[in-house]
């Protein structure tokens, strides 16, 4: 039997190290604290699935394909993993981010549609379409609850027989030392998320503060559609396990060290975030913030994942945050399958030179 150490227990390593167990992998999860814990990236309350990615198609058919993944884990566990919301995008541009993704999803056959911006009172209780070209509908689209998929993803990992350790891994060769105790397996994948920075130095990665707000609305802003200002780097959806309307920047925040940083968020988040709250939802004006909380992006500069062999059998995932979330179920598949031998990941994927940008992301104003 081919045996396999993940080390990581967000939903990229969990959703690997399940993959992996279904498919007769002996698989040992690692993970310093436990599924789903605050510090994680992957412990946000919710994350959104959305297929729009620009001009890229990879992406784009693989948030189509996970989907499915979503919803079939949900029916697995018996409980609402992924709420198929839809997606209102609000476009600035005529011809911007939002119709390069809209002749992507045509080509894919993804269904969307264009909208006028004077149709926004179809999806929203109140909303002012000022400065906008356009809408995108995208009708599949939805919120992931990130912190229970998580956890509940290690949970069945755990129930196909892998092994869950609990304590701190660093790399030692091409084995894995835990709290000083050195593991081997035929394969080693490092799913670290914002901890890859410090294990791996040489990686292209850096890892930002990230202050997420939800604010206290009346009850008919809960079923909303998510929604997102790819102009703004702004995004939000309602209320999702009673912890308020989501309303939040996407653009990236400062340099921070995941394990120590402080979980408080800054005024200035919140400030941000009431301020366009009131200018596109004029009636919400106001709202107190019921819910904050702080996570962390790890991020490549070209917003390009890192799938990548350090050496034989020794794997490295990152740079995963800002649009990796939504993708678990089926990466773990592609994952999988280079595991396997079957196939080579992508060139994108690798140390090459990447240039600075981050189209695959929702941050227009990151440059």
């Amino acid at each position: 039997m081919k045996s396999v150490i993940v080390v990581g227990a967000g939903i990229w390593g969990s959703s690997l190290a399940l993959r992996l167990a279904e498919t007769g992998w002996r698989v040992t999860l690692v993970e310093q604290h436990t599924p789903g814990h605050v510090r994680q990236s992957s412990a946000g309350e919710t994350r959104l699935l959305r297929c729009a990615h620009g001009q890229d198609d990879w992406y784009a058919s693989l948030a189509w394909r996970a989907r499915d993944g979503w919803r079939a884990l949900g029916e697995r566990v018996g409980e609402p993993l992924y709420l198929e919301s839809g997606m209102v995008w609000f476009a600035q541009q005529a011809d911007g981010w939002e119709r390069a993704s809209s002749a992507v999803l045509e080509r894919l056959g993804i269904p969307h549609s264009l909208l006028g911006p004077d149709e926004g009172t179809r999806f929203f209780p109140d909303f002012s379409g000022e400065g906008l070209e356009f809408l995108m509908w995208e009708p599949y689209a939805g919120v992931i609850r990130a912190r229970r998929a998580t956890q509940l993803t290690a949970r069945l990992a755990v129930q196909e027989g892998v092994e869950l350790v609990r304590g701190r891994a660093e790399p030692h060769g091409d084995a894995v030392a835990v709290d000083g105790e050195v593991m081997r397996a035929d394969r080693v994948v490092w799913a670290c998320g914002a901890w890859s920075a410090a294990l791996f130095p040489d990686l292209p990665l850096a890892v930002t503060k990230q202050d997420t707000v939800h604010f206290a609305v009346p009850p008919a802003w809960n079923g909303i559609p998510a929604w997102v200002d790819y102009g703004a780097s702004a995004y939000g959806h309602g209320d999702v396990d009673g912890v308020g309307m989501k309303t939040t920047s996407d653009a990236e925040g400062l340099p921070y060290e995941p394990e120590t940083g402080a979980r408080v968020i800054d005024q200035a988040s919140l400030d941000v975030a009431s301020s366009y709250l009131a200018r596109r939802f004029p009636s919400l004006a106001g709202s107190a913030p019921l819910f904050t909380q702080v996570c962390q992006y790890s991020l490549t500069p070209d917003a390009e994942w890192i799938i990548h062999e350090r050496s034989p059998g020794v794997w490295v995932l990152g740079g995963d945050s800002g649009h990796g979330f939504k993708h678990a179920p089926a990466l773990a598949a592609y994952v999988a399958t280079i595991l396997e031998g079957e196939q080579e990941p992508e060139k994108r994927f690798g140390l090459h030179e990447r240039v600075p940008t981050r189209g695959l992301r929702t941050s227009g104003m990151t440059t």
